[in-house]
């Protein structure tokens, strides 16, 4: 059973972010680029520690559909095509949660691979 469960889960796809609420009072708002960079899939995550594989050229990137999985999970269709991963609400507290350092270390492996993120609208 989830330990977090959202009670409220908005899309504002014009800023590209997912606003998502939790039965504890906190609230994330979470740009769909870090969403889709940290997907839970295989194919992001990898199969094993150390096999991820870094997502570069995502800043535009959007969600355009959200589906519910049961009581516990979602999954986010972003426009690039990728719709693999469940994404938990322990999964989303936590992305919310851990956003400062997480998105300082993505931004840091763009650096350390030689890419160079392109501005974007809202970002």
């Amino acid at each position: 059973m989830a330990e977090h469960i959202p009670t409220d889960i908005e899309l504002h796809q014009v800023s590209r972010v997912l606003e998502i609420a939790f039965d504890d009072g906190v609230r994330y708002r979470l740009p769909c680029e870090y969403l889709r960079v940290y997907s839970p899939s295989a194919e992001v995550r990898g199969h094993g520690p150390g096999q991820g594989v870094l997502q570069t050229g995502k800043e535009a990137v959007n969600v355009k559909g959200i589906e519910p999985v049961g009581n516990y999970a979602v999954k986010l269709v972003f426009d690039d095509g990728h719709d693999t991963g469940l994404y938990t609400w322990d999964y989303l507290y936590k992305l919310g949660r851990d956003f400062d350092t997480n998105w300082r270390e993505y931004l840091a492996a763009l650096d350390a691979a030689g890419y160079a993120r392109k501005a974007t609208a809202g970002n």
